[in-house]
């Protein structure tokens, strides 16, 4: 009978190690899920703010004063 409690109280000591394992491995993908959505909010400002600038094209009909010589 002994042997049959030593039995069930390491598979209690087992499945306590594996909750507080889980629980720290939930903790973890929790933060890395919002550093993910920070991510993807900066990235869309990013995005944004390329698409705003407004970039002259190479078929600009202005003509440029060559640089000047030294």
């Amino acid at each position: 009978m002994q042997h049959i409690e030593a039995d069930i109280e390491q598979l209690q000591m087992k499945v306590a190690f594996q909750e507080d394992t889980i629980e720290e491995l939930n903790k973890a993908l929790i933060k890395q899920q919002k550093q993910l959505e920070l991510l993807e909010f900066q990235l869309s400002h990013v995005i944004n703010k390329v698409k705003e600038i407004d970039v002259p094209s190479g078929d600009s009909q202005e003509v440029e004063p060559p640089p000047p010589h030294y």
